[in-house]
């Protein structure tokens, strides 16, 4: 993975070709760039990011944000309860006990 301005690119490698290729992820658009070598996957992402960026200014549209801090989740109504008393019993939201949950385990 790949990270710039808040973007992440996931890059693939084409033996055959001999190539490096990749995509911008969780964008609508399709946003792709490849490099032969480390260095020009790099610039080509940058480049990409910075080009889609420099492409919605000129229409005058907000860019679409990757990721905007929401996602809905769907457990089991037994697991929802569970966690619920868990929040309750710590004093704290469900929110915030699922984000503390959810941090900890990307560490």
């Amino acid at each position: 993975m790949m990270q710039y301005k808040g973007y992440l690119g996931k890059v693939d490698f084409d033996d055959e070709a001999g190539v490096f290729h990749g995509e911008v992820l969780n964008l609508r658009d399709v946003v792709t760039f490849e490099g032969k070598t480390v260095a020009e996957l790099r610039n080509a992402f940058r480049d990409s990011v910075d080009d889609y960026l420099e492409f919605c200014a000129s229409r005058g549209e907000s860019p679409e944000k990757p990721y905007s801090g929401r996602f809905v989740v769907r457990v089991t109504a037994s697991l929802h309860k569970a966690i619920a008393a868990r929040a309750c019993r710590e004093s704290k939201s469900l929110n915030t006990l699922l984000q503390e949950v959810l941090q900890s385990a990307v560490k």
